[in-house]
């Protein structure tokens, strides 16, 4: 019995991977030509620090694992964040069934911090998962010490849900802050201007 229970909610939580447009993103699919420069990106300590699954150091190995995760992946999906007009690779978002549900994820390479991508993204997965599934909340997490992050969860309307412990591989056990964002406050937030 609880196996069923399992698989339907994992089924209940599956999304497809479209291809998503914003202003001046393209969230897509990741592939192997994302390699060179998902490696450049990702092969770096303060985002690793931040994250639980990302190894540091981080080369061709660990982005050939992850491209396999992105394409293996059941329930949830996986995005190559890329800029619109060059095509060039800044990060990755997704959204990750847990044992809390499903939770939004993101992290953007350091030479493209603090020019509105990583909250961009989110906003368009945000819109995804509540248009694609049927789940009533939408979970996110970040470091107690990462107010970058803390910022783009606020603008996409998460509220605080109370604090917790991430195991990451790179920083071992470490406090986050947990917020949900639920359907209600979602629709309501849609039909307000964008933050």
């Amino acid at each position: 019995m609880v196996a069923e229970k399992e698989d339907s909610e994992d089924e209940r939580l599956s999304i497809d991977c479209p291809i998503l447009l914003t202003e001046r993103l393209v969230l897509r699919p990741p592939h192997e030509d994302d390699i060179p420069e998902l490696v450049q990106l990702a092969d770096n300590r303060h985002i690793a620090e931040m994250l639980s699954r990302m190894p540091h150091p981080y080369g061709e190995a660990e982005a050939r694992a992850f491209l396999s995760m992105a394409r293996s992946r059941r329930g949830g999906v996986v995005y190559a964040i890329t800029i619109a007009d060059t095509g060039a690779f800044v990060g990755s978002a997704g959204l990750n069934v847990t044992d809390r549900g499903l939770e939004l994820g993101y992290w953007i390479g350091e030479p493209y911090w603090k020019s509105g991508y990583a909250t961009e993204a989110a906003h368009a997965l945000v819109d995804l998962a509540f248009r694609a599934t049927d789940v009533a909340v939408l979970n996110v997490s970040c470091r107690v010490i990462n107010p970058a992050s803390r910022r783009v969860i606020h603008k996409c309307g998460f509220q605080y849900a109370g604090q917790g412990m991430l195991n990451s591989i790179v920083a071992g056990q470490v406090p986050v802050e947990r917020y949900r964002l639920d359907r209600k406050t979602w629709a309501s937030l849609r039909s307000w201007a964008r933050f």
